[in-house]
């Protein structure tokens, strides 16, 4: 039912697979013995670092943020939201941000000059998808899936009104479907 609505697949679930193996391999490697923070951007992060942290072998601890500058639409509003904050201290912690995608860049910077703020000992970035076409501040993931082009994409967490999240791959979203 939901298919009908994709133009493409972008990113398909073995793509995906492949991405968050690699990656959780990386960050194992680079957090041996560092006990790292891994905070989780609602909702969109939900599917990535579920599936991320399940391929680090290492001592984690898992916290998240519900924060978003959508609101709706299929562009950043540029208004940052934090609608739920950490329950936890970031003093003297490792963080590893998770998302599931870094378009313009802005809900990051927030984040992490928050973090900073805080106290935490490092902060990078793990993205699923990176849209450096999108970015309008500077900002360079650390960890990234993939990159992709400028375009509106849906699945594995993305959503467009709240739909779409649950597909198992991205997929680029039919503009008929927002433009109505």
């Amino acid at each position: 039912m939901l298919e009908k609505d994709i133009e493409r697949i972008l990113v398909s679930s073995d793509e995906i697979n492949e991405i968050t193996k690699r990656m959780g391999k990386q960050l194992s490697e680079d957090y041996k013995d560092k006990f790292p923070l891994v905070i989780g951007l609602l909702k969109g992060c939900v599917p990535f670092m579920g599936t991320l942290v399940s391929n680090m072998d290492i001592h984690l601890e898992m916290a998240f943020m519900d924060v978003s500058s959508y609101h709706g639409g299929i562009e950043s509003s540029g208004d940052i939201k934090i609608s739920m904050d950490l329950n936890i201290s970031v003093k003297d912690r490792h963080v590893i941000l998770t998302e599931d995608i870094v378009d313009t860049g802005r809900t990051l910077k927030v984040i992490i000059e928050l973090l900073k703020y805080r106290g935490a000992k490092s902060i990078k970035v793990a993205t699923l998808l990176d849209k450096p076409a999108g970015r309008v501040v500077e900002l360079v993931p650390e960890y990234v899936g993939t990159i992709i082009p400028k375009e509106f994409v849906v699945g594995y967490g993305l959503d467009y009104e709240e739909k779409y999240r649950n597909l198992p791959y991205v997929g680029v979203l039919k503009p008929e479907i927002y433009n109505k």
